[in-house]
């Protein structure tokens, strides 16, 4: 049996060396509870109290990472090359680019009452203004150091590939709330029509990469147990593309020209549909392979972060796909889902308190099992059996 190594407790002092950009998933983690919230079909007073609460928190932990990450890089400067240097690790520099952005469009959709429009506008400007650039940057940079500097092949294909491919969705669908706060006119349909660009973009990036990652489970077999949670992470784009057309259809009338703007409303619709029908067959496929993964032997690293983002972009992509439609159905979904997103939020947050608490996290980077789990053969056609 292949099991994940247990980390060892680090020194005080050399716990900070190992803090990788893989922190930044809990903070996208915690500010979705509070957004995916804000877009369930009329939460209550209290409710919104509670989802301003997973906000603040998830702005408190962006500081705290911002902080610690720029330490990080003055004091251990030959690490954070290495982690750029690591084909396991470099893609999770997108994550730091969606920390900014759903902490950006959490202050509009759930922080607003408690930091009022005016602050939110100006939070969610910054932040997405910053989010955007390191985003493009990521999926610039990311690819081309696999490229040039790593050494991969298709067997180590993996969803932690998407990554920095999906910040920029993560940016078209943050993008669309600004919209009125521009003057009318060219700056209104400039930001919109770049929040459509960047979807086509990460889009095709994705679509580029996802068939080398379900290659890879077919021709090779499961991922390592450690890693088998980031099977979820294949749901972001997914589920953050249904949620970007809508957003874009919703801020379009006034923005672009007829029939443009009613167009865009059919797309979100024509899209929205498919996409969320093959997330809930991934979402099927994924929670399979945990459950196995669980039943021998998995235990708990950064990776469960990945139950949350990813299900919470479904949310609200089924929510946007309730308010076009009109289809109850949709509305149920997220509601679903949003239960889902609490539970792995709960569960996640546990064991990465406990790690911190104990000392095991955060853990010094370890190779990865490359033996076949216990109970997977290869036949001489290299069937699974």
């Amino acid at each position: 049996m292949v099991t994940a190594a247990q980390p060892l407790p680090l020194p005080r002092t050399a716990r900070l060396r190992h803090l990788g950009p893989n922190w930044y998933a809990s903070v996208m983690g915690t500010a979705i509870v509070g957004s995916a919230g804000a877009a369930l079909p009329g939460p209550a007073h209290g409710a919104r109290a509670v989802l301003a609460g997973f906000w603040a928190l998830s702005l408190l932990l962006l500081t705290a990472l911002l902080i610690a990450r720029a330490l990080h890089w003055s004091r251990h400067r030959d690490q954070a090359r290495a982690h750029l240097l690591d084909p396991a690790m470099a893609p999770f520099y997108g994550c730091l680019a969606m920390a900014l952005l759903a902490v950006g469009g959490g202050a509009l959709t759930a922080g607003r009452e408690l930091i009022g429009t005016r602050t939110a506008v100006a939070l969610d400007a910054v932040l997405f203004t910053a989010g955007t650039a390191v985003g493009l940057g990521a999926a610039v940079a990311v690819p081309y150091l696999m490229a040039v500097r790593h050494r991969v092949d298709a067997a180590q294909a993996s969803p932690v590939w998407l990554l920095p491919l999906v910040a920029p969705m993560v940016s078209a669908s943050a993008g669309p709330p600004l919209v009125p706060c521009l003057p009318p006119g060219q700056p209104r349909a400039t930001l919109l029509l770049a929040c459509l660009a960047l979807f086509g973009l990460s889009l095709l990036a994705v679509l580029l990469t996802l068939p080398l990652v379900f290659a890879r489970l077919i021709t090779t077999g499961p991922l390592p147990l450690a890693l088998t949670p980031a099977l979820f992470l294949v749901l972001g784009p997914l589920g953050q593309s249904t949620t970007a057309l809508g957003l874009i259809a919703d801020a379009a009338p006034g923005v672009v020209a007829a029939p443009y703007d009613r167009g865009l409303a059919v797309f979100a619709v024509l899209y929205g549909v498919p996409v969320t029908g093959f997330a809930l067959l991934w979402l099927a496929l994924a929670t399979a392979h945990v459950v196995r993964a669980r039943r021998r032997g998995m235990d708990f690293t950064l990776t469960w972060w990945a139950f949350t983002f990813p299900v919470g972009t479904c949310v609200t992509g089924a929510a946007t796909l309730a308010r076009h439609t009109g289809l109850m159905v949709y509305d149920a979904l997220a509601v679903g889902l949003y239960g889902v997103l609490v539970a792995a939020w709960l569960t996640a947050a546990r064991g990465t308190v406990r790690g911190l608490l104990s000392g095991a996290l955060p853990a010094a980077p370890r190779p990865a099992p490359v033996a076949l789990p216990s109970g997977t053969g290869r036949t001489r056609s290299d069937a699974v059996r």
